[in-house]
């Protein structure tokens, strides 16, 4: 039986929260209840709402679990251009980080619009 683990795009962003987490942990201690709880909560989100969509088995039941997540990816990206912004992220992480969102991102439009036909 295939679970939401099997799908490529819960996997990459299991993988991206887990980076978000290493990431955030260097984070200035004041933001622990700002950008560090916002940025996990929302890259938590993603494959969260993946799973919950995929478990109700109906497309269009999904696909608003996936539209879900697909708006907490671009919450999250916007806090990535925040930290950038605030010299909490080094260039080349934001790029790493931005490019695995990205690919996140492609992934669950592509997804959403599949479970719409």
């Amino acid at each position: 039986m295939q679970t939401q683990k099997d799908l490529q795009v819960w996997q990459k962003s299991i993988k991206l929260v887990t980076e978000i987490y290493k990431t955030t942990k260097l984070f200035p201690d004041e933001e622990k209840f700002g950008l560090i709880s916002q940025m996990r909560r929302a890259s938590v989100s993603i494959p969260s709402n993946i799973a919950e969509g995929y478990a109700r088995k109906n497309k269009k039941e999904n696909a608003h679990f996936v539209s879900i997540a697909y708006a907490s990816g671009t919450e999250l990206d916007t806090q990535l251009t925040i930290c950038k912004e605030l010299e909490f992220l080094s260039n080349e992480k934001f790029e790493e980080l931005e490019k695995q969102l990205e690919e996140i991102l492609k992934m669950l439009y592509s997804y959403r619009n599949y479970l719409h036909k």
